[in-house]
């Protein structure tokens, strides 16, 4: 059984019982969070298609912790005028782990 679900603007293939790094959540850490945006879902043996998405069908998470992700490194260079500029970008994450579908 999984389902893709759209969370904050992203889409995910969830399952049950796995966790999941998305973007920032405002709920606090040991929250229950529930997604009603599900796109897609299949239950093993008949596949819901949403218009945009499935009705009666919810994804239920559990909050884990906020991070922070690995520092990525941004370098522009330009040779013959002497241009260089370093950037550094960590995105803020949420740790997930889902609990339930249907």
């Amino acid at each position: 059984m999984f389902a893709v679900v759209d969370i904050l603007g992203q889409q995910f293939k969830v399952t049950e019982n796995t966790k999941y790094y998305v973007p920032r959540l405002k709920d606090e850490a040991d929250s229950e969070v529930t997604f009603d945006k599900v796109l897609l879902f299949n239950d093993g043996k008949t596949t819901k298609v949403g218009n945009p998405s499935v009705d009666g069908v919810k994804v239920k998470a559990k909050v884990l912790e906020h991070l922070r992700d690995d520092k990525v490194i941004v370098f522009k260079k330009k040779r013959i005028i002497s241009y260089k500029k370093t950037q550094g970008h960590r995105q803020n994450l949420t740790r997930i782990e889902v609990t339930k579908i249907g």
